[in-house]
């Protein structure tokens, strides 16, 4: 994965507005948490292979992350603290946030094809 491109990612967003897509959305702080702050509350979500159809989408900078949101028709779903992104050989767009350390902390994909597992 590399640094977001702002033009790039957006572009692709663009190219599938009012188009059924699959989407995958995943937070995370993992067993981080509880192994450094025994008190720690581990939270996480994930939901794979949703499909939606978005008439806007939209990524925006946010304090040195950015956030990608998609309007659907009753409604938003939106990921932030994202850091990284890819188009993988199967044309999805893969976006992670990773913290200073490198581990996931928060992860959406975007595809017109159900993700494999």
């Amino acid at each position: 994965m590399k640094a977001i491109d702002m033009e790039k990612v957006q572009d692709y967003i663009d190219q599938f507005t009012n188009r059924p897509v699959y989407f995958h959305v995943e937070t995370t702080n993992g067993a981080y948490a509880k192994h450094l702050d025994s008190k720690a509350y581990n939270v996480g979500a994930y939901v794979r292979n949703a499909q939606i159809t978005y008439v806007q989408g939209k990524i925006v900078e946010q304090e040195g992350a950015y956030r990608v949101g998609l309007k659907h028709e009753i409604g938003w779903i939106y990921a932030e603290g994202l850091t990284d992104y890819e188009f993988n050989e199967n044309g999805q767009l893969l976006l992670a946030g990773h913290d200073e350390d490198g581990r996931l902390m928060v992860a959406m994909q975007l595809s017109e094809q159900p993700f494999h597992y």
